[in-house]
């Protein structure tokens, strides 16, 4: 397959930025698309990036032909590469400031499946699970397997934990994403290779990562794959963790990115849940004592989701007789391309309804006012899931 330019460009970004991707993601922004990033003179990327840039020399057209090359060697092995610009990339990801510019993705599955709108839960916690630990990490995963809508479980293929939601989502039907911190083409731990094989070949499945090809499991690398399962996720739930670890990591990013978080609280004197603990005590994590209600919070009603009531329907409920029928009208086509369309700023909801943007602003601010939606300082828009539940 022949790769494309500005595909080629994100991977070289991707490789040159890897670290700091805030600055890829600004010039993305700024230029338009990562092909201009590159056609960049030296006197423009200087006046970009500063004339002490260590990456400003990088941003050659050599570095692109080696991200061609690269992914050409990859799709052997069912490796592909999704930019941050491209369609396919994932959704979630393009509301967290510190996303990668692009990831690989090592799946069967068609990208436009794999990320097809669905929940999607991440359950970590620490490599060394207990009886308890691990018999919870089982009941939460089977719990969302009662789920109509089959939402996918997020986990790191780590020891402990992360194999352990792994495993049960396979085996309970539902959809897994592995997100490592190594390179596309090497699976850590060792141990985990057979297992990970059959991951990334079942469909609905993968195993992701934003490191390119070669890259060691070095400590520094888990920490930072840690800020793509929480900005993957709607929601995170942690196990069991020491007071510091990857777990507690990945929750308080998720906190940090406004996404719902739970942990099992244990016994006091047990290491493995002072973690948790921690983060129910400091108001991070909501307390997960119950399977049913962890379902309730999350929204997910086991077999009778297809019939509970739609966020428009309960919007019209709500303002039916408050306001005249044509602005009710546009109120819930509004809420509808909300609902549709995570992070869709108040411009675009104008631009895809054709009504005038004053309009649009003033039915947002009433819908966050009342509490139904929430508006970013970047005028995203965000349906608030627990005023829905």
């Amino acid at each position: 397959m022949e790769i494309s330019e500005e595909k080629a460009c994100l991977c070289a970004l991707n490789r040159i930025f890897g670290f700091t991707p805030k600055i890829a993601l600004a010039l993305l922004s700024h230029l338009g698309s990562a092909s201009e990033v590159f056609r960049l003179g030296k006197d423009e990327k200087e006046g970009l990036l500063g004339p002490h840039s260590r990456h400003r020399d990088l941003i050659t057209w050599e570095a692109v032909e080696e991200a061609a090359e690269e992914l050409k060697k990859l799709e052997e092995l069912d490796i592909r590469f999704i930019g941050w610009t491209e369609d396919g990339y994932p959704g979630l990801l393009h509301e967290c400031e510190d996303a990668p510019v692009g990831l690989y993705v090592r799946s069967l599955t068609p990208m436009e499946e794999l990320w097809k709108p669905m929940r999607r839960i991440a359950v970590v916690g620490t490599r060394d699970i207990s009886p308890y630990g691990r018999e919870w990490c089982v009941r939460t995963v089977t719990g969302l397997a009662q789920d109509a809508g089959k939402p996918a479980v997020i986990s790191g293929l780590a020891l402990g934990t992360d194999f352990c939601a792994h495993k049960a989502a396979l085996e309970y039907g539902l959809p897994t994403i592995g997100v490592m911190a190594t390179g596309p083409e090497s699976i850590y731990p060792y141990r985990h290779r057979l297992f990970a094989e059959r991951l990334y070949r079942t469909p609905g499945c993968a195993l992701i990562t934003d490191y390119p090809p070669g890259t060691a499991p070095l400590a520094i690398h888990f920490l930072r794959r840690n800020r793509i399962i929480a900005g993957l996720s709607d929601s995170t739930i942690l196990i069991e963790s020491k007071i510091k670890g990857g777990g507690m990591m990945t929750c308080r990013l998720a906190f940090s990115y406004s996404r719902d978080v739970y942990a099992l609280p244990g016994r006091a004197d047990d290491v493995r849940s002072q973690g948790c603990n921690s983060l129910i005590r400091s108001k991070i994590a909501e307390p997960l004592t119950s399977v049913e209600e962890l379902m309730e919070s999350l929204g997910l009603y086991g077999r009778k989701q297809s019939g509970r009531e739609t966020f428009t329907s309960m919007l019209r409920r709500t303002y039916s007789g408050r306001l005249q029928e044509d602005i009710l009208a546009h109120l819930l086509a509004i809420a509808s391309i909300i609902e549709k369309t995570r992070g869709i700023t108040v411009e675009e909801i104008a631009s895809k309804t054709g009504l005038a943007y004053p309009s649009v602003l003033n039915l947002t601010s009433m819908l966050e006012i009342d509490g139904h939606i929430s508006i970013d300082l970047l005028q995203r828009c965000f349906m608030n899931m627990g005023k829905f539940r």
